[in-house]
């Protein structure tokens, strides 16, 4: 009995999850301001939280970890175009890539295929407005 009711929770955490990914992919696609996109692209690694606390997964404590650090270098760069310094502009299509990522993260939670190569996209993309990742991406050396 404990088996299943174990296997239950894991099911519905997991619904949750992939569901809220695809929220998150959907919010950060229409919405035109930066701010609020970087705003809701938070609740990507609310949702991977919650989900490893209830229900844990290493796969899931990688995604939370890498998706907090991308939301940390996304408000850095925004508090730093906010007080002025404009040396890394934000590219709209940054936030194209990573809503792909979030989308293909989605998948590969709900499909079991493995997550790597979407955190990859995730992690290029959000690096890519930091200072040395902005360089990188200049260079041609960072690709999405």
């Amino acid at each position: 009995m404990e088996v299943i009711v174990s296997q239950q929770r894991e099911d519905f955490f997991k619904k949750e999850l992939i569901e809220e990914l695809r929220r998150v992919e959907a919010l950060v696609r229409q919405e035109p301001s930066i701010e609020k996109k970087i705003y809701y692209f938070s609740a990507a690694y609310g949702i991977t939280n919650r989900t490893f606390r209830y229900s844990f997964s290493k796969e899931v404590l990688m995604a939370d970890l890498l998706l907090n650090g991308i939301y940390n270098m996304m408000m850095e760069r925004l508090n730093l175009v906010k007080s002025g310094n404009n040396t890394v502009s934000i590219d709209p299509i940054t936030f194209e890539i990573i809503c792909d990522g979030l989308r293909d993260l989605a998948d590969g939670f709900e499909s079991g295929t493995g997550i790597f190569e979407s955190l990859q996209t995730i992690t290029a993309a959000g690096y890519s407005m930091t200072g040395p990742g902005n360089y990188l991406r200049e260079k041609g050396d960072l690709k999405f």
